[in-house]
């Protein structure tokens, strides 16, 4: 949605994850889910899905033309997440931006909230 953080939205785009993810989409799976699951060792993991649909319970937004669906479970864990695309060397990695992390494991594949 846009390049500053802003908490009072449930979930941001940078613009080049927005572009990224613009370029995963299809006619038929045309959007981006986010859910979170108990994960590491710290306690919670995210995923990123391309799907058709939502599930059911998911809250939907638009940004900035992108669908994502979010699960609601995860919303508490997830609100005020910026969600960006960052390069590390020769790489692209997705990049979560979570003000709920207190705490992340030394590997950043998970995290904790309080």
């Amino acid at each position: 949605m846009t390049e500053t953080f802003d908490p009072n939205q449930p979930i941001t785009l940078t613009k080049s994850a927005n572009r990224f993810f613009a370029g995963k989409l299809t006619a038929e799976a045309d959007m981006v889910r986010l859910s979170t699951k108990e994960s590491g060792c710290t306690g919670y993991a995210y995923v990123l899905d391309i799907v058709s649909a939502p599930e059911p319970g998911d809250v939907v937004l638009n940004c900035d033309g992108i669908k994502l669906a979010i699960d609601d479970e995860s919303l508490n864990l997830l609100r005020g997440t910026e969600i960006d695309l960052v390069r590390e060397g020769v790489n692209q990695v997705v990049k979560f931006n979570n003000p709920n992390v207190v705490a992340e494991c030394g590997c950043g594949e998970s995290f904790s909230v309080n």
